[in-house]
């Protein structure tokens, strides 16, 4: 019994033990959380992998100018040889003995007539042959395969153009996840420390109460402002871990580690964004930059079908040693196997005549693409323009509310601050301390949401701007 107990308890330990292993803490500046989020994104690693992918493929079309080197083999056994039927006839014996005047025993001259016709099946090969051989064939020219080799290096461009611009969609998630979990913590320590306010202010007044000083509607009301804020407070606390978690994600982190955010927001870096727009290049928004290099790769590829009209040219070697085998041959030779070399060097052209004009439609294809690309690049800078004015124009109008909420907290605060002091003085009432209470809880919310608003709108405008 003690045994299962003590090794129920290793178990148990050793669990934990993993389990708090699995754990871990991270202490994020805005950067890390970038770096850390990049280098975790599922989708820039299938991007990566792209472009690895792609670095193969160029290297596989690379090969293609290299020389081709073949070696064969074989050995063939003939249970029955090819034969080929071979005339024989002692035709120009019997002419010539006719023309001699030579006569048989008869006396008679020898007739052309009595001569023979005979087919004898004879073969030129052995039951056993062997051969080996090696060929090179190396490509000199073919247009295809050399446009190709110029576009490698666009290619390979236009996949990096594309983890650039899931890089700033990545960054961009993660600014707005990152900030909109540390305003709530902001948001929430503010409400913690309301809470703590109207808790001191409530044993205030119940003991003015019990002094005889304060009536009981006074405690009521500022119990009912505490319950409100305690609600406030779960509220925020709630979507702070709705938040963190959402944040986790982004991050491609697990659930269960633990993040510790320690940057704080600047509000003169919302301002100084504002001064980073006044010499805009397209090309600074990755989406132009790929849409540019769409344009090249459709340049080259109307290049190749427009070049593939011209012939290609290769050089070709052959080397090869064969053998035959038949005893007889050691009568003759002293061996049984008979062996000899046969060889040869060439060019081979390939001149394409007509394919039913299949070219000529791939080449139209390729223009329409160029034009359709043509036209999304145009649509593109359109977008941008509009998307830049709309960003302007929220980033201003959320600084100009962020200064208005950061006035209306200072004011909620004196107006709170002096009514406190009134009621603590006998010479005002418990309601106004708990309605100066409530709009100061309000413009602190306020003036966190015009934060939050305000970093946003940042980080849109820095995308709007390529600056991201």
């Amino acid at each position: 019994m003690h045994s299962i107990f003590r090794n129920g308890l290793i178990l148990l330990l050793s669990s934990l033990s993993i389990g708090l292993q699995a754990q871990q803490t991270y202490q994020l500046d805005l950067k890390q959380a970038i770096d850390l989020g990049l280098k975790n994104s599922i989708e820039i690693k299938n991007l990566n992998l792209d472009y690895n992918i792609q670095e193969q493929k160029n290297k596989e079309l690379t090969a293609a100018i290299y020389p081709n080197i073949n070696a064969s083999a074989g050995l063939t056994y003939y249970t029955n040889v090819p034969q080929i039927q071979f005339p024989s006839s002692n035709l120009s014996i019997y002419q010539v003995l006719n023309k001699e005047g030579v006569t048989d025993k008869n006396g008679n001259v020898i007739d052309e007539s009595k001569s023979t016709f005979t087919v004898n099946n004879l073969s030129f090969i052995q039951p056993w042959n062997s051969q080996f051989g090696i060929s090179v064939n190396q490509l000199l020219f073919q247009p295809d395969v050399f446009v190709g080799l110029q576009a490698r290096k666009t290619i390979l461009k236009f996949n990096q153009n594309n983890t650039d611009a899931s890089t700033v969609n990545v960054k961009e998630k993660i600014y707005k996840s990152y900030f909109g979990v540390l305003i709530s913590q902001k948001q929430l320590a503010v409400v913690i420390s309301t809470k703590e306010r109207l808790t001191s202010l409530l044993n205030e007044m119940e003991e003015m109460y019990k002094a005889g000083f304060a009536e009981i509607l006074d405690v009521e009301r500022l119990k009912v402002s505490l319950n409100n804020t305690e609600s406030a407070q779960n509220q925020i606390a709630n979507g702070i871990k709705i938040g963190m978690a959402s944040f986790k994600s982004v991050l491609g982190i697990d659930q269960k580690d633990s993040i510790s955010l320690t940057q704080d927001f600047d509000i003169n870096e919302i301002k100084e964004s504002m001064l980073m727009t006044d010499h805009f290049n397209y090309e600074k928004r990755k989406e132009i930059v790929t849409l540019n290099t769409a344009l090249e790769l459709q340049a080259i590829d109307l290049k190749r079908y427009k070049l593939s009209y011209l012939p290609s040219l290769s050089a070709v070697y052959n080397f090869q040693r064969s053998g035959q085998r038949n005893p007889s041959f050691a009568e003759i030779t002293g061996k049984p196997w008979f062996w000899f070399n046969t060889g040869f060097v060439g060019l081979q052209i390939n001149q394409p005549l007509y394919n039913g004009n299949i070219r000529k439609f791939k080449i139209n294809q390729v223009q329409f693409e160029t034009q359709k690309i043509e036209n999304n690049l145009t649509l593109m800078k359109q977008y941008i323009d509009l998307e830049q004015e709309a960003a302007k124009s929220s980033l201003n109008n959320a600084m100009i509310n962020m200064e208005v909420q950061q006035r209306n907290i200072t004011l909620a605060q004196e107006v709170f601050n002096k009514t406190k002091l009134k009621y603590q003085n006998g010479l005002g009432s418990s309601f106004e301390v708990i309605q100066s209470d409530t709009e100061l809880q309000r413009a602190q919310g306020n003036y966190f949401q015009a934060i939050y608003e305000a970093m946003i709108a940042k980080v849109n405008f820095d995308k709007a701007f390529g600056i991201l």
